[in-house]
Parts: structure tokens; C-alpha cells; sequence
């Protein structure tokens, strides 16, 4: 790909540019406390949103209940610390695992039914919001858990500086749950670099029929790229109800444009074949940034949600963009 077209290089310039903006012309943008703290804490949740997205895609699917997936897990991480009084480690382990359950059952499903991941997606983002609803209605009060384990209001609130001998190993502004965003992203970026399932999983995106010739199972890979999502759902989840100190049955509403907005902007394709997990971090912290800035430039939600379409427009137009560019190179050099 030329140098201009490089994707991740783009969004690091303007999310670059754009901080530099706002804080020219609002100041307390870099606050540490008040503004760059909350801001980071949503770009790590969003960032893992991003990635439980970008998993389906890489093989040519999409997942609509990403946010309902992340409700599910944070049901059972709540239940667990309300009711069974586990531990905040075992409660978190609970929930990745309840995450990657319902998240494998979809993809049990579109792998033998064949029907597309839009349609399943769809129906079991309903299913979760009657079931999450109905679980909430039961067990709760007020529809959240209350009870919060030890470690958790330090995990909501602390920065990588409180927990470091000086401010050289951690900055006050960048929040605990950032080691499990990075967690993500080593972790989804060994899988794609590095292992042979990665390829497989992006073959099987590229093409699905010359895949299942080559030997692939690709019902299999299909099941575990939406096992995956269902984790990383579960997890944004986790991280969601960290943020706001409770475990609630709205978390997830808000996730749907952020999965695709960071996941696409960071150069993943809505084909299959083709991701990039630095590129959505780097396309979580752009629109974030750009969230943040007008917000503090006194700019109205419904003028926000405005932007923020135009935004994902805008990467949906770079996407084939890139894509005309990239096949117009292949021709030439053959």
C-alpha cells in the first residue's frame, strides 16, 4: 500500500491533532483528573468493544449483539460478587466465561444453519434484552447489583501511578483497566500475526469456499471467532460496570456504533480477511477524542450523534477506498 494510505498512521496524525485542538481552545481537555482519566477509562472499554467486533469480522461476519453479549457477562460477574460473595477475580472469570458461552452458541448456530451472522446477531441481541430484563427483575433491586468485592472501587479509581514506586512506570490520567485492554490487544495480535489459527480465521474471511478446500474447518473457525467476541464482549462489560461502580442491566446500550466505528476506522475490513487490532485502538481513541472534545466545547447530543454518523460514513468510504487501491496495485504489478 503507498505510504499515504496507511491507515494507522492517518489516525494516530488526527487523533494527535485533534487533542492538540481541543486543548487549545478548551484547556481543561488535559486535565489528568478530570477530563484525560474518564476519557482514557472509555477508550480502553471501547477499545475491547472494538475488538469483540473485529473478531467476527475478520471472517466476513458481524456481531449485533455485541452489547447485550457484554450485558450478559457483567449479569454474572455481578451475581457472583451479590450472591455468591466470589472474589473480584473469580467474578471476572465467571463473566468472560458466560460471555464466551452465548458467544459460541451463535456461532454453533450460523455454522450449522448457514444463515447470516445479521440475521442470528439480530435475534439473539432480542433474546438477551428479554433475558438480561427478565434475570435483573428477578435477582435485583433498582434492576443492578449492589454489593461491589474488594479491590473494585480501587480498580474504578486509581491510575497505573498509584500502583508504581513514581510516575516514571504509570501517568496519573491512565486508568487500572488499561492492563486489560492491552491484555486484548497482545493477545488478539499474537492470534492473528503469529499463530496458524489467526490465518485460518482471516482465510476464512478472504473466502470461505477456497478455505473449506484447502482443508480448513471453517465451521469450526466460525465458532471460535464468535467465542471470541462473546469474551471481549463480556470483558467491555466487566470494564463498562467498573466504570460506573455498579452492575447494571443497561450496560452495552451504547456499544453498537462504537464496535464498528473503532474496528472499521482502524482499517479492518467490513469483508473479512483484513484486520488491524492496533488500528482500532487507534480508531476507538479518535472517536472518543472527538466525543470528549465537542462535549467540552458545549456541543449537543443530538449534534454529537450527527458527527459521529458522519464519521462512520466516512470510514465506510475509506474502507472502499483502500480496497480500489489496493486491488488497482495488484493489477499493476502483474
Amino acid at each position: 500500500m503507498p505510504f499515504w494510505v496507511n491507515q494507522r498512521l492517518g489516525l494516530l496524525v488526527l487523533v494527535v491533532a485533534l487533542a492538540a485542538l481541543f486543548g487549545t481552545l478548551r484547556p481543561a481537555f488535559f486535565n489528568e483528573k478530570l477530563v484525560l482519566f474518564p476519557l482514557l477509562r472509555d477508550v480502553c472499554t471501547l477499545t475491547v468493544v472494538a475488538l469483540a467486533q473485529l473478531t467476527v469480522l475478520s471472517i466476513g461476519h458481524m456481531n449485533l449483539a455485541v452489547g447485550r453479549m457484554a450485558a450478559f457477562g457483567a449479569f454474572f460477574a455481578g451475581f457472583g460478587y451479590d450472591r455468591l460473595g466470589l472474589p473480584l477475580v473469580l467474578g471476572l472469570l465467571l463473566c468472560l466465561a458466560a460471555g464466551c458461552a452465548v458467544g459460541a452458541a451463535t456461532g454453533w448456530i450460523i455454522a450449522r444453519t448457514g444463515v447470516n451472522s445479521f440475521v442470528v446477531t439480530l435475534a439473539v441481541d432480542f433474546v438477551l434484552l428479554g433475558l438480561v430484563s427478565l434475570l435483573y427483575s428477578a435477582l435485583t433491586e433498582n434492576a443492578a447489583f449492589t454489593t461491589r468485592p474488594a479491590g473494585l472501587a480501587e480498580l474504578r479509581s486509581a491510575s497505573l501511578a498509584d500502583v508504581c514506586l513514581d510516575r516514571v512506570c504509570g501517568s496519573a490520567a491512565v486508568p487500572q483497566i488499561a492492563q486489560f485492554t492491552l491484555l486484548a490487544l497482545l493477545g488478539l495480535g499474537f492470534l492473528y500475526a503469529r499463530t496458524r489459527m489467526g490465518r485460518e480465521l482471516l482465510l476464512t474471511g478472504a473466502n470461505p469456499a477456497a478455505a473449506e478446500l484447502s482443508g480448513i474447518p471453517t465451521g469450526r473457525r466460525i465458532v471460535l471467532a464468535h467465542a471470541l467476541s462473546g469474551l471481549l464482549a463480556a470483558l467491555a462489560g466487566f470494564t463498562a460496570a467498573v466504570g460506573t461502580g455498579t452492575f447494571r442491566a443497561s450496560i452495552g446500550d451504547d456499544f453498537m456504533l462504537p464496535s464498528f466505528l473503532g474496528a472499521v476506522l482502524g482499517g479492518t475490513l467490513l469483508t473479512g480477511g483484513v484486520v488491524s487490532v492496533l488500528g482500532a485502538l487507534l480508531g476507538t481513541s479518535l472517536v472518543s477524542v472527538i466525543r470528549k472534545g465537542l462535549d467540552l466545547l458545549g456541543v449537543g447530543l443530538e449534534s454529537l450523534n450527527i458527527y459521529l454518523g458522519c464519521v462512520l460514513l466516512l470510514a465506510l468510504s475509506a474502507d472502499r477506498v483502500r480496497t480500489v487501491v489496493s486491488y488497482r496495485k495488484v493489477v499493476r504489478s502483474t
